[in-house]
């Protein structure tokens, strides 16, 4: 078949919707923890176990859904992704026991989200530009996941108020279907457009990665940003409402947290396309530290929350667009979605610290704040060796990067 009305718009598009619902779907979990373990009598660790583990084979599924998008095209890979995650998220709601809600809430879910991932999408998307507008590129695609925050989180709740979670779910299950016709826009040719072919390996392409310290200390980073969102995604809502505030507040504070993501994922991708992408994440990094540490000390109304909420927002995935760019500038676009993915199975190891951690620290202490100061803490920690970073291509690129 003729490739040539997957023109690169269509498919920038294509990849952006494809981020926004995978990416917005699994950040509205939150919302369905207080009304599951409240019918249950379940405890918070439960619930909490049930998102850790969908994290965290997010993470372990990451590269082999890159290893298949970048051998195959991201759109077959996509389309598998998108009946799992249906699959995982209808039975979360016919679950029969914990054990069946770890199954499909944590097990199938959790492969249903790497394999419709953003980072499959933004593989596509980087593909069909060339280097000089790479970075900008990946920021929109980044962009795009938060929009989904922004949609999903208070629809979430809307569905949750008006129909129950049950419904609520069924509802997202279906919605994932519909990636599978958008999915069909994407190329599902590997060739990147500026780079020359290459007859590296795959076990050549991870060999040199693995000895190279940048790609060590970016994946030993992106812990940090998967502890700090796993927690927050999870946590935020029922942070807030132990606060004895409103629970139309987490609902604002996470489309808040996606709203100025949006803002602040384009400016990193800008960024980046001009200037240090290590740099730009030690900012990042450290910015987050402070954001978390201001929330601990100052008073805890509507009006910090929101503060907080929009700041943390400037931060939130613009680590992705200058993470997943020094990849493909020091390594190429061969393997980018693969060694993406391994980067990637930090964060998700990250994220199934931080989601279990909040869940079992406020179950024997009631309170989350010794969460809060250990992410900050490791937020500190990661704008360090973020600044080691190598960012140069490697020899073999630098003729087309």
């Amino acid at each position: 078949m003729n490739d040539t009305w997957r023109t690169p718009l269509l498919v920038i598009a294509a990849g952006c919707v494809i981020a926004m619902m995978s990416f917005g779907t699994r950040s509205s979990f939150g919302f369905f923890l207080e009304p599951m373990i409240n019918v249950n009598g379940w405890s918070r660790e439960t619930f909490s176990l049930a998102m850790a583990i969908q994290n965290l084979i997010w993470g372990l599924a990451m590269p082999v859904a890159g290893a298949l998008a970048d051998k195959y095209g991201p759109m077959r890979v996509i389309m598998i992704g998108s009946l799992l995650y249906g699959m995982g998220i209808l039975g979360m709601a016919n679950y029969e026991s914990a054990v069946s809600l770890h199954i499909f809430g944590g097990l199938i879910t959790g492969l249903g989200v790497a394999f419709t991932s953003f980072s499959i999408a933004m593989a596509a998307i980087a593909r069909v530009v060339g280097p000089e507008r790479r970075s900008l590129a990946l920021g929109l695609g980044t962009a795009a996941g938060s929009m989904g925050q922004v949609v999903f989180s208070p629809l979430a709740l809307m569905w949750i108020n008006a129909f129950g979670w049950y419904d609520a779910l069924v509802i997202q299950a279906a919605l994932m279907l519909l990636i599978l016709p958008i999915a069909f826009i994407l190329p599902n040719n590997t060739k990147a457009k500026g780079e020359l072919e290459s007859n590296q390996s795959l076990t050549n392409a991870l060999s040199e990665a693995r000895n190279h310290h940048g790609f060590i200390l970016l994946t030993i980073g992106f812990f940090v940003c998967g502890f700090q969102l796993g927690f927050i995604t999870i946590h935020l809502p029922s942070y807030i409402d132990s606060l004895g505030l409103d629970y139309g507040v987490a609902a604002t504070s996470l489309a808040l947290i996606g709203g100025f993501n949006i803002i602040g994922s384009l400016l990193a991708g800008a960024a980046g396309q001009r200037w240090s992408k290590r740099k730009g994440l030690s900012f990042i990094y450290l910015s987050r530290g402070i954001v978390i540490v201001g929330l601990l000390l100052l008073p805890k109304t509507e009006f910090i929350i929101y503060i907080f909420a929009a700041t943390m927002g400037f931060t939130w995935l613009s680590t992705v667009p200058l993470t997943s760019a020094i990849i493909a500038q020091v390594f190429g676009l061969k393997y980018m979605a693969t060694l993406f993915g391994v980067v990637f199975f930090s964060h998700q190891l990250g994220s199934f610290i931080g989601i279990w951690l909040g869940g079992k620290l406020f179950d024997e202490t009631g309170s989350y704040d010794t969460v809060w100061w250990l992410g900050a803490m490791l937020g500190f920690g990661a704008a360090f060796i973020h600044w080691l970073i190598d960012e140069r291509p490697l020899e073999r690129l630098s003729i087309v990067n």
